[in-house]
């Protein structure tokens, strides 16, 4: 007999906490709504390729200003929906929440490394209106199209934090001084550089990646 959903649920908690994944992994578009949210996800991409090319550090705090709604939105759904069934949620509000405070501290972190232009923070606030709404309809309609979404979104998150990773270690970027935030949030070394932020961030969004593609399955 296969196992419940909620089951699946809490094995998936489980299993993301555990070792971490391999780096480099894209889920194949298996039916039409995957394919529409790969397509949504390459649009954004196109988006962010014409507006910041490879300023990396400007780049990161749009992706996570993006990054740190569905989280919230999913978390609070989730919650909506235990109340009004009167059922556990077994786990999974917390771990939407914890990822959108985690992508939230990405989002402050990179602000102080970038220090984001007028135009730019103008930008921050209209993607955030715009996809807050767009993914609160989505996940009221298809809770699996959005995971899948933001399982897409973190494979190009990974994408990015390699490249900028690279850029940084071969001198393109200045490995600077990592902001405290960040040495307190991930308990890095005093003398933590750009180079360990970025590899303490890319480990995050690989655990979200596999995350939201295994809740996209689960609900599938």
């Amino acid at each position: 007999m296969p196992l419940n959903k909620n089951k699946l649920f809490m094995r998936l908690i489980g299993e993301s906490e555990m070792m971490p994944p391999a780096l480099e992994r894209h889920y194949v578009p298996k039916d039409f709504r995957d394919r529409m949210a790969y397509a949504f996800v390459v649009l954004m991409r196109l988006f962010a390729d014409a507006f910041f090319a490879r300023r990396y550090g400007h780049r990161a705090v749009v992706l996570e200003t993006v990054a740190a709604l569905p989280g919230m939105v999913g978390g609070v759904l989730q919650h909506l929906h235990s109340l009004r069934l009167i059922e556990a949620d077994y786990g999974r509000i917390r771990l939407l929440l914890d990822e959108a405070e985690n992508e939230r501290m990405h989002l402050m972190t990179f602000i102080q490394i970038t220090q984001p232009s007028g135009l730019e923070r103008l930008l921050i606030r209209l993607a955030q209106g715009v996809f807050f709404n767009l993914y609160f309809l989505l996940y009221m309609i298809s809770p699996k199209t959005a995971h899948r979404v933001v399982g897409y979104l973190e494979e190009e998150a990974v994408h990015s934090y390699t490249e900028y990773l690279a850029g940084v270690d071969n001198g393109t970027f200045a490995n600077i001084a990592a902001p405290r935030i960040a040495i307190d949030y991930w308990k890095l070394a005093p003398d933590a550089r750009l180079h360990d932020v970025i590899i303490a961030v890319r480990a995050d969004e690989l655990r979200h990646r596999e995350v939201n593609h295994g809740l996209a399955d689960v609900l599938g």
